[in-house]
């Protein structure tokens, strides 16, 4: 997986994006390498970008 955040927002929903990151904690069996650690920050501001942005669409 690339961390380099899309350009522009997020290209994946909050709800994919959640999806990912809870597969990750149990691969990771609740302990997370460097490289682990790396995604999850990735996935996480990409996460709560995705929640942002769903907020404007839905007022």
């Amino acid at each position: 997986m690339s961390l380099t955040p899309p350009p522009h927002g997020s290209a994946r929903s909050s709800g994919e994006l959640n999806e990912r990151i809870r597969g990750l904690w149990l691969r990771a069996g609740g302990r997370l390498s460097a490289e682990q650690r790396r995604e999850y920050e990735q996935l996480v501001t990409e996460w709560a970008t995705a929640v942002r942005e769903e907020i404007v669409k839905a007022a």
